[in-house]
């Protein structure tokens, strides 16, 4: 699959979402994983207030673009692949997927030309079941079953990175060095000499059948650790000031 961002994202709809604020944390965590189409379904308050922009966090764009709806059909003209977050059980014959499965089968059909969107509910009740029955799966994130409510801003923010993973080639791991570089093996095998050779001098090596495994465990400290440049320099100093001591 292509993993460059595609210019048909998922669409996230609010459903009668209540205060404003909620509507401009939304609209951050839709920038945060490179969302950028927003559907909001009869919202309470105006999107567009002082609230709003100032809880999006810089990501007001949104809210501006934003298409707002007076009912939830309206809404799906333009989408053919609609999934439904809900964290309650519904007593509907359904597709129920985690949300890192939904997003892969969402970037696979956003990936043959179908649109997509992501259908989220009211803070206070959640989706109802006549929302529900427009979706053709439903999302449901297992968390704490004693505590599994999340907010609105949150929920986005959790489907939207699950989307987002699928879209981007992050590594998982990676060593950063900052300003220097790693140290060659070079380098690190010469400071050993150079730190064996001042431990020679100064007597550490007392017992000589036991040098050679001290030698050993010394320079397995430093060749497994991935010193960089400047940490080798940093040791070459302290041992030197020692010396003068």
């Amino acid at each position: 699959m292509n993993k460059n961002l595609t210019s048909n994202k998922p669409i996230i709809i609010l459903v009668e979402p209540q205060l404003a604020e909620n509507v401009g944390m939304a609209a951050r965590a839709m920038m945060n994983c490179g969302l950028e189409q927003l559907y909001l379904i009869n919202p309470r308050e105006d999107h567009l207030s002082d609230k709003a922009i100032s809880a999006s966090s810089n990501a007001e764009e949104i809210l501006y673009r934003a298409k707002v709806f007076a009912s939830l059909d309206e809404a799906l003209h333009d989408i053919d692949f609609l999934l439904a977050t809900t964290a309650r059980h519904r007593d509907q014959t359904k597709t129920v997927y985690t949300a890192d499965k939904a997003v892969n089968v969402v970037a696979q059909k956003i990936f043959d030309g179908v649109r997509c969107g992501f259908l989220f509910g009211p803070e206070r009740t959640g989706l109802r079941n006549e929302d529900v029955c427009l979706a053709d799966a439903i999302i449901n994130i297992p968390l704490n079953p004693k505590h599994c409510s999340l907010n609105l801003s949150q929920a986005v923010l959790l489907v939207g990175y699950e989307f987002y993973k699928t879209q981007i080639d992050a590594p998982q791991e990676q060593f950063v060095v900052n300003h220097s570089r790693l140290a060659g093996k070079d380098h690190v095998l010469k400071f050993c000499e150079f730190l064996e050779s001042n431990l020679d001098d100064c007597g550490n090596f007392k017992v000589g059948e036991k040098r050679e495994k001290m030698i050993i465990n010394l320079r397995n400290i430093f060749t497994r650790n991935q010193m960089t440049e400047q940490e080798l320099n940093t040791l070459y100093g302290a041992i030197r000031h020692l010396l003068k001591k």
